[in-house]
């Protein structure tokens, strides 16, 4: 079975493949995840078109080909060469893709109006030095998603040191999620979360239309926010 969950692996696990990662988000199940996913982290952020946005952790550049067909002008950034050179060869020209440690972003100060991440500082060694260069370099929003602890799937996948994508995660609570941004130039912080029945069954998928976000329970927590 293909990656369980998008954006949930390190892409610089040897072993996943790029092309078998990014194949999961054209199954049902994985366009689902993906994108209520990212429909949370749209409302989150609230862009326009022509906004910018950078995409940190981007793998195979699901999320950042995502946003540009929203009309934003997106950029991706992952350590990992190999996946990056997919991400160029599946995306438009019109995308950058960049090299580079969450924890040292390449980037001037509010370079973007809006950054994006999701699902990837959980296998960033430093979550808090990583989370403070992302504010650091957002000009506008920002929204990051983790893993939830409190959820369905941390009990399915998670416990032990994770199984199958998940292994080596950090999942965490709403509270520690909140830890993070502590004394960050950060306001209006929201946490919501999705995913509540990872299964993507139409039981699932009602269920995902029917709970609020506000419900701390989902299998991913985002955590949006604006620059102060």
């Amino acid at each position: 079975m293909p990656t369980p969950a998008p954006a949930s692996r390190p892409a610089t696990d040897p072993d996943v493949n790029p092309a078998d990662y990014d194949a999961w988000y054209a199954t049902p199940r994985g366009r689902w995840i993906g994108e209520t996913e990212y429909a949370l982290a749209q409302r989150g952020l609230a862009p326009q078109p022509g906004d910018s946005l950078l995409d940190v952790g981007c793998g195979t550049g699901w999320f950042t080909r995502r946003a540009a067909a929203d009309g934003l002008v997106a950029t991706g950034l992952d350590p990992n060469p190999a996946w990056l050179d997919y991400a160029r060869a599946h995306g438009s020209p019109a995308l950058s893709w960049v090299e580079g440690d969450a924890r040292d972003l390449p980037f001037a100060d509010a370079s973007f109006d809006h950054v994006l991440s999701i699902a990837a500082l959980c296998f960033v060694d430093d979550e808090r030095q990583a989370v403070a260069e992302v504010v650091r370099v957002a000009r506008r929003r920002f929204a990051m998603g983790w893993l939830n602890r409190s959820s369905l799937l941390y009990r399915q996948k998670g416990r032990g040191g994770g199984s199958s994508a998940y292994r080596g995660a950090r999942w965490h609570t709403a509270a520690e999620v909140r830890a993070l941004f502590s004394g960050l130039p950060v306001r209006d912080l929201t946490l919501r979360s999705a995913i509540f029945l990872p299964s993507a069954t139409r039981s699932a998928r009602m269920l995902e239309r029917i709970v609020p976000g506000v419900l701390p329970w989902g299998g991913m927590l985002l955590a949006a926010g604006e620059k102060a």
